[in-house]
């Protein structure tokens, strides 16, 4: 199977999307020709979004990129990769904490896929502290995105996990 080194893949839940993911899915399509936002099910998690609405949030979030392309998909993402004819996985990494869980799965992959490798991205030091659960947390009880969320979908974060009006 012939591969295309322009191409990569950056996986994730996107649940909701941050400025963090849009950060290096902005700075990825530098990179390569064609970026691809996978927004993949994990099984382990139930998500406050369902996988169509992080695919439109992300898209939103992005129309200003010409060569990305979202996706979503059910199962593994090696099976992606080679369905896609693409060889490399983009990953945002904040901290050493997220390296070990990356490493592990970059393992995991190259077990699978021995023809794929893994690029790991450090996201921007502004970005270091976002995490999707804490959007989820500050939007529940009505805190303010502006800054952490992509302004297109702070709306539809907010009005879907707004649970306490805060006087």
């Amino acid at each position: 199977m012939k591969f295309d080194l322009k191409k990569a893949v950056y996986p994730g839940s996107f649940d909701p999307i941050t400025n963090g993911h849009l950060d290096i899915i902005e700075r990825g399509s530098d990179i390569f020709d064609e970026l691809v936002v996978a927004v993949l099910n994990n099984y382990e998690k139930k998500g406050a979004f369902t996988i169509e609405e992080r695919v439109d949030l992300i898209k939103r979030s992005t129309f200003h990129v010409k060569n990305v392309k979202v996706v979503s998909y059910y199962g593994l993402l090696t099976d992606l990769l080679k369905k896609i004819e693409c060889k490399i996985i983009l990953k945002g990494l904040r901290a050493v904490s997220d390296f070990e869980y990356e490493f592990s799965m970059a393992l995991m992959n190259d077990h699978l896929a021995p023809e794929v490798e893994t690029m790991f991205m450090m996201t921007s030091y502004q970005h270091l502290y976002l995490r999707s659960s804490s959007i989820r947390e500050l939007a529940y009880y009505n805190g303010d995105l502006k800054g952490l969320v992509p302004d297109a979908v702070i709306d539809d974060v907010l009005n879907r996990l707004r649970k306490v009006n805060i006087d």
